[in-house]
């Protein structure tokens, strides 16, 4: 016996009103409040990064340590415009909200520059801070992208993902300048 499934234009009606009416109602809910303050927070975190990276390249010595972040610093200026994007998208005014963290991370990687003399060990420490930074953000971006799929807002989801791959792509950059030249070159310094 052969099983064929129709696929009639009410039942597909019937489903795109039963999604439409789930989004609607989704919109309205606590998630949806929690998800807009996660995007306010990780705005006001990305818009201090934008502030603070050109200060840790600044204060590096490493030259591929320089090229990582100064491509951070790109990436970190076009995932603000995505942010925006999604603002627009939730019909949200794109603003952020102090993220405490954040703004303790940053000061974290401020003191690292202020204690440690140019080199390798300030280079090491910078690293620290800054994948401390990107973890951070790939779990508020992973947290984020998860609400959006959970709301029905696909569009927003993919422009999330994005940034969370790219975020996860720079916490491995820095590893790689840390574990191949940075982390060595600090280590055979003496105290």
């Amino acid at each position: 016996m052969e099983n064929k499934k129709t696929n009639s234009p009410a039942s597909d009606t019937g489903s795109e009103k039963s999604q439409s009416g789930k989004k609607a109602s989704m919109k309205s809910s606590q998630l949806m409040q929690l998800f807009e303050d996660g995007l306010k927070d990780i705005y006001w975190a990305e818009n201090a990064l934008l502030k603070a990276i050109p200060k840790m390249i600044k204060n590096v010595t490493s030259e591929e340590l320089n090229d990582a972040l100064t491509m951070h610093l790109e990436e970190t200026k076009e995932q603000i415009t995505r942010l925006e994007k999604v603002f627009a998208l939730i019909n949200v005014k794109a603003q952020g909200e102090k993220c405490d963290a954040m703004e303790g991370l940053i000061e974290e990687a401020s003191e690292i520059m202020e204690t440690y003399e140019e080199g390798s060990m300030r280079d090491a420490g910078i690293i620290a801070a800054a994948q401390k930074a990107e973890h951070y953000e790939i779990a508020t971006y992973g947290t984020l992208r998860q609400f959006a799929e959970t709301l029905l807002l696909t569009e927003v989801e993919n422009l999330l993902a994005a940034t969370l791959q790219e975020e996860k792509e720079a916490d491995l950059k820095l590893s790689a300048v840390a574990m191949n030249a940075v982390n060595v070159e600090a280590a055979e310094q003496t105290a």
